[in-house]
């Protein structure tokens, strides 16, 4: 090799080190300059990114194949299935929503703002209708208003009470019967959320619309409601995603949605024709959310520093109307279910219902609800420690897309994961491992807003003490922080927990052959009238959803 070629050489290698050295610093800068020169442990990144990415799948699938389904499919369905299903969707959903937020507001209103006797401990048994799925719902009021049951006996028997409905039938099985059974157990979404609201209200606002003239009424309308606004959007925008995502209740009552229409859809093993269904339930629930977050823009605040709680309102003369109403609400929503589950179990356990299989249910349940409890648990740790201590574009859409799976139906997440699994990790495919991983997509959600409440109330100074003596973020995450945030971490994994007991239409589709969960035995034995057989199961989920609710209600 001669001078000339060498020394072209030595240049070229001067040339391209320098390039590839710019490119990588660049990228370093710019990485770093990301998380404010403090980018988190590569192990905590990853696994927040892959949960985040799993949680998006079933949207992902839906999408990809709603939009290769053909354009034939989707004209056939849109002349055919999807006007009726459409209209049967959002009326419900409408009307559901409107009187559970009414009935939820006015609850809340007089349970904190009026001198009800027992104020407090209303405020506990009106709760308790949301450990109670509506499917049992359903279930119980079928025994009680169906055809042949509990009203027709006491009616059958007495002419003239015969003869009253006869004229004014009570059918359950009707858009007006599913609509009483879905406000009666999903009024406390409103309820909860108003009440904590009502109670942080300060007086002073209404002491000076009162010197001002104002009757009782104006200063509610003009000046409690709009302070109320956030705790009545946040409680509709749950009351219109159960409904949307409700199979249970729905398929009891013989009504006919887009979650019925694609549980049957899969059934007749037409998955197309099911994700085209489930596109379409998808864009409602976007529109639904974005309506929400657009109203959401204008809201009023609290400016005062003098905080006073707010002043019983003496009822006087409607104490007693008053007191009617939340005993009757009471009554339709508690005490009846209960009586008739206590009754039926009763006789199923005078018959034998409490054997080695009603425990094998029980043992099934636990052991994919313990399962997707803990696993929540563990995932969520990475997802919050990175969104409260590292704020970036990168971790805000990790967040949004671990949110993903919990807008959408349970049984859209089921048709995604038996996609993934049934093509790529057949090994997977037909086990108890598939009902886990869906109650995570469904509920991981839950577990990230329990211990994100918790996290935000430890300084991040802590963080950086650890940082400054060479600690990983991973180290600080397990050594310091999650000691702190333990109790915030479980009450989230007890909500999974409970969550996970109720979900039915994911559990249906994903369930193996001889895998079946209390869920799953309520619903199949109530089809089939054996109620005997459903009712301890059902008692049995209530019981086990009672626990968490009395112990957050407590704090």
């Amino acid at each position: 090799m001669n001078n000339k070629q060498s020394l072209q050489k030595q240049h070229t290698s001067k040339v391209r080190k320098p390039w590839f050295r710019t490119f990588f610093h660049y990228c370093s800068v710019k990485w770093n300059k990301l998380w404010n020169g403090h980018p988190p442990d590569y192990v905590l990144l990853t696994i927040a990114s892959i949960t985040a990415l799993v949680m998006s799948v079933p949207i992902i699938y839906v999408i990809w194949r709603s939009l290769f389904a053909g354009s034939e499919r989707w004209l056939k369905l849109l002349d055919t299935r999807i006007p009726g299903l459409l209209w049967n969707t959002l009326s419900l959903t409408f009307v559901v929503t409107a009187l559970a937020v009414t009935m939820g507001v006015a609850l809340a209103w007089f349970v904190n703002r009026c001198d009800l006797p027992g104020g407090k401990t209303w405020q506990w048994l009106l709760a308790l209708p949301l450990v109670i799925p509506p499917y049992v719902g359903a279930m119980t009021y079928i025994i009680i208003l169906g055809p042949r049951g509990w009203l027709w006996d006491v009616w059958g028997s007495q002419p003239w009470l015969q003869s009253i409905f006869e004229n004014y039938p009570i059918n359950i099985y009707s858009f007006w019967g599913l609509v009483f059974v879905l406000t009666m157990f999903t009024y406390p979404y409103v309820f909860l959320i108003a009440s904590a609201s009502l109670r942080k209200m300060n007086r002073n606002f209404e002491d000076a619309a009162r010197s001002q003239g104002y009757s009782m009424q104006s200063i509610f309308w003009k000046i409690s409601l709009p302070f109320l606004r956030p705790a009545i959007g946040a409680g509709a925008i749950l009351i219109a995603l159960y409904v949307l995502s409700d199979f249970g209740a729905i398929s009891m009552l013989r009504y006919m949605t887009f979650t019925s229409a694609i549980y049957y859809q899969m059934g007749s093993f037409d998955s197309v024709a099911a994700t085209v269904l489930s596109m379409v339930l998808i864009l409602i629930t976007i529109v639904v959310l974005w309506i929400e977050a657009s109203t959401r823009k204008r809201t009023v605040h609290q400016t005062s520093n003098s905080y006073k709680p707010p002043e019983l309102i003496k009822l006087g003369r409607w104490k007693t109307l008053v007191m009617g109403i939340v005993l009757a609400v009471f009554v339709l929503s508690v005490v009846l279910p209960v009586i008739v589950l206590v009754y039926w179990s009763s006789i199923g356990i005078s018959m034998g219902a409490i054997n080695s299989k009603f425990w094998q249910y029980t043992w099934n349940s636990i052991l994919v609800c313990g399962l997707a409890s803990l696993f929540s648990m563990l995932l969520a740790l990475p997802l919050i420690y990175l969104k409260s201590r590292y704020r970036s574009v990168f971790t805000r859409m990790i967040d949004r897309l671990a949110y993903s799976g919990y807008a959408l139906p349970g049984i859209i997440v089921a048709l995604g994961i038996i996609f993934i699994f049934n093509n790529y990790i057949q090994l997977l495919y037909g086990s108890f491992i598939l009902i886990a991983i869906a109650y995570i997509v469904r509920f991981l959600p839950q577990a990230m807003q329990s211990g994100e409440a918790s996290l935000n109330l430890i300084s991040p100074r802590i963080d950086e003490a650890a940082r400054s003596l060479g600690h990983s973020s991973l180290k600080i995450l397990f050594k310091i922080t999650l000691p702190l945030i333990m109790p915030g971490v479980l009450a989230g994994g007890a909500l999974v927990f409970v969550s996970s007991m109720k979900e039915l239409p994911a559990t249906l589709l994903l369930r193996p052959p001889g895998f079946d969960t209390l869920s799953v035995r309520i619903w199949v034995e109530a089809g089939e009238a054996v109620y005997h057989l459903a009712a301890p199961a059902a008692l049995l989920v209530i019981l086990v959803a009672t626990l968490p609710l009395r112990w957050m209600l407590n704090k």
